[in-house]
């Protein structure tokens, strides 16, 4: 505990030093300066991650076939003797009815999946002011108080992938001939005495035989990719000047919202009033940081109109923020029901219109 105490106190005395160092050069009587601090330059790129492999596809065309016809002899040609005829036997002859050939078929390719974690805005740091230290003796609250140069951390998001486990591939598989034979006469023993010729006989047989055997046409089919965009610091801020502003602006000044009952969503009507009333001051004050301070009337909860007004000064927030105003240029702050104007707190009869004073959105220029 000690130790904790005392790097507090070192803490606040060097702030109180460089408070005093740190302050406008040359400042004019009655004129208002903030100080403004260059925002981190961030740039969107593009980048393509593979979330499919290309790969082989392949398709199977079949064998084909084609019959022909072929004249064959079935008996051959002999004598005949008229006093001792001639002797025949027959013998077989095979041949290939149907020629073989093959089939083929697919293992179609295997895919796995990952993932792939890509880092979409890089860590960053900046420099917020910290409370006043507790002990503080100074009235002044701008003593005792420190910078804090605070980093956040790098987001990340998962692209799933698909991977190639095994590729596609073909096997064969043979295809039997079909055999098949004919009977042949042929003399054994031929005719003696006289010879009578008989003349040779023939027969048409048909044959399948292979036209053209199976084969395998193939096709790449290309990667699939998708394109991410991530956040990239381009140029690193952080210097501090001190700029002049139009004293009114360090002020609260009104927004005239009328918000909706219980809602915290802008209508084009809001929208439009933060076009033209907040912008322009924004754009006129390059580096200066603006509170946006909403506030509730004392009717309801208290807790439920911290978290309304919480959520109307974020609104307003996050649509600067979609207009391209750096974030680290806006504070959105909920006072509910703790700064009201009148006398109209929690069991006070009240008009509407007392009411209503205190149901307001303000926004100022603050030190960045």
């Amino acid at each position: 505990m000690k130790k904790l105490i005392f790097c507090i106190a070192a803490i606040s005395t060097a702030f109180t030093a460089t408070a005093q160092q740190d302050l406008p050069t040359n400042p004019e009587p009655g004129k208002c300066y903030v100080r403004c601090t260059t925002p981190d330059i961030y740039e969107n790129q593009s980048v393509q991650i593979e979330i499919a492999p290309s790969y082989k596809r392949l398709q199977v065309v079949p064998a084909t076939y084609k019959t022909i016809t072929e004249k064959v002899l079935v008996r051959e040609a002999s004598k005949k003797l008229k006093v001792i005829p001639a002797t025949y036997s027959t013998e077989t002859i095979s041949y290939t009815k149907k020629q073989g050939g093959n089939t083929l078929s697919i293992q179609p390719a295997k895919f796995g999946s990952d993932s792939q974690t890509i880092e979409v805005k890089p860590a960053y740091a900046l420099w917020e002011l910290g409370a006043a230290a507790p002990d503080c003796a100074s009235s002044n609250p701008d003593d005792c108080r420190y910078w804090c140069y605070k980093g956040y951390p790098a987001q990340f998001t998962t692209i799933n992938q698909q991977t190639l486990v095994n590729n596609a591939t073909s096997s064969a598989s043979p295809i039997a001939s079909k055999e098949s034979s004919y009977t042949k006469t042929v003399v054994a023993t031929p005719a003696r005495v006289e010879e009578i010729t008989i003349p040779a006989e023939y027969s048409t047989i048909t044959k399948i035989v292979l036209d053209r055997d199976a084969y395998t046409t193939e096709d790449v089919v290309p990667a699939k990719y998708k394109t991410v965009s991530k956040e990239v610091l381009k140029q690193k801020g952080g210097l501090t000047t001190w700029k002049e502003v139009e004293c009114s602006l360090v002020e609260y000044q009104a927004l005239p919202i009328n918000w909706n009952v219980g809602s915290a969503t802008l209508t084009s009507t809001a929208k439009n009033l933060i076009d033209t009333r907040l912008l322009p001051v924004l754009a006129q004050n390059a580096g200066a940081k603006m509170e946006i301070a909403s506030h509730t009337d004392s009717r309801g909860g208290a807790s439920s109109n911290q978290a309304l007004s919480d959520r109307r000064a974020q609104s307003v927030v996050n649509y600067l923020i979609s207009k391209g105003i750096n974030n680290s240029r806006l504070v959105a702050n909920g006072y509910g029901e703790r700064r009201l104007k009148n006398r109209c707190a929690d069991g006070v009869s009240c008009t509407e219109r007392q009411h209503a004073a205190n149901r307001r959105t303000e926004f100022r220029l603050i030190n960045n």
